[in-house]
């Protein structure tokens, strides 16, 4: 009986491990961008010498623990709970549903990629910050405040919102927003598509998008166009009254967690050129916006209702954007813009891949009661 249980075991473990290593090896383009991308990276550090600006020894161990660790766990929580539920009388079922091989070879191939992501994060910042030192300076913040004003009649937009929104509730409520929930939802669904079965067909299109925006928009265009925002517009101007009146509302927040001490730790990290989490500054685009739009558009594709609402989500961010300090109306508007366009050019290269999900022909004629898991991978 132990050696039947044992062989059982290795067997499960073998096709567990087997089924993992050949998604990842389908995954390979992704990984060659990463690496093509990280490589780029140094090697723009490198000419402008700000090698000493790398973020990877900020990044890999949050990373590791929320990507690593409690995010599987949750994910795990939750799923198991789910199942639980569903088929309560048949908990050995829901069991063996939620650890089969291909069930742990999706995660544990899902969690290899995402450990590759957090290279690419890393190295974003570290171009970030090397961006700083070949600029020398935020020129382009006097003629995108401009344009901001010249299309919201005269009038810089921040005005706008301050005439109904100038309220501590308002202010303590859109920081949380847009600092916190907009953190959960944004990797959240970067977590649940690189390691749920129910998304394996969108996988490689999604995170391939995810980086391509980041890079385009955070990099590319910020680098073209370099802008610090409003909460550092007089800094780089030497124009303080501008902005002075939305900062000084700013400042009356009382949370540890509030933009403006974000803004001053930002601020503090540039001029004394030091790395640290999220460091860099750039406005224009916005990459806070562009991340909330890609996951709007493929909300949009998996249902329209649920999609207008996350565009409504996505005109809210804008807005608390421009609200915070943080970025000129424009920025967000390029980001929207940008954003959509890039998601279908990299669906026109990208075709999609083809789910893990139960065969109906094994599943309807055992009566439903045992679903047949298949993993391919392309």
């Amino acid at each position: 009986m132990l050696e039947i249980e044992s062989e059982v075991i290795w067997r499960y473990i073998r096709n567990a491990a087997w089924r993992t290593v050949s998604i990842a090896r389908s995954d390979a383009s992704l990984y060659l961008f990463i690496g093509i991308y990280t490589a780029t990276g140094l090697g723009f550090l490198a000419w402008v010498g700000a090698l000493h600006r790398t973020a990877y020894q900020t990044y890999v161990p949050i990373w590791l623990m929320v990507f690593g660790f409690v995010l599987p766990a949750v994910s795990l929580l939750l799923e198991t709970g789910w199942l639980l539920h569903r088929f309560e009388r048949r908990r050995k079922f829901a069991a063996g549903k939620m650890f089969s091989a291909e069930r742990m070879a999706v995660l544990f191939s899902g969690i290899c990629l995402l450990m590759g992501i957090m290279i690419f994060q890393s190295t974003f910042t570290s171009v970030k910050n090397g961006m700083s030192v070949l600029w020398k300076g935020f020129p382009y913040d006097r003629a995108l405040a401009d344009i901001d004003a010249y299309l919201h009649f005269g009038t810089d937009p921040w005005r706008w919102l301050y005439v109904i929104g100038k309220h501590d509730w308002v202010r303590e409520s859109v920081g949380w927003n847009y600092d916190m929930l907009w953190f959960i939802i944004c990797y959240s669904m970067l977590f649940f598509i690189v390691t749920s079965p129910r998304t394996t067909h969108l996988k490689r299109r999604y995170v391939l998008s995810f980086m391509v925006v980041w890079v385009v928009v955070g990099n590319i265009l910020a680098g073209l166009f370099m802008s610090a925002g409003p909460a550092f517009y007089g800094y780089v101007t030497g124009d303080v009254p501008r902005f002075g009146e939305q900062l000084s509302f700013l400042a009356q927040s009382r949370s540890a967690s509030s933009a403006a001490v974000y803004q001053q730790y930002l601020w503090t990290l540039q001029t004394e050129g030091v790395t640290g989490l999220a460091s860099g500054i750039s406005a224009f685009p916005s990459v806070h916006v562009a991340l909330i739009t890609l996951n709007a558009v493929y909300t949009w594709e998996y249902d329209q209702r649920l999609g207008a609402i996350a565009f409504l989500y996505v005109a809210f961010i804008v807005a608390s954007s421009v609200y915070l300090g943080w970025h000129y109306a424009i920025d967000g508007y390029a980001a929207v813009a940008l954003t959509i366009a890039l998601c279908a050019a990299v669906r026109k290269l990208v075709p999609d891949g083809e789910i893990l999900m139960p065969g109906p022909a094994r599943q309807s004629a055992a009566g439903g009661s045992r679903p047949e898991a298949v993993v391919t991978v392309s």
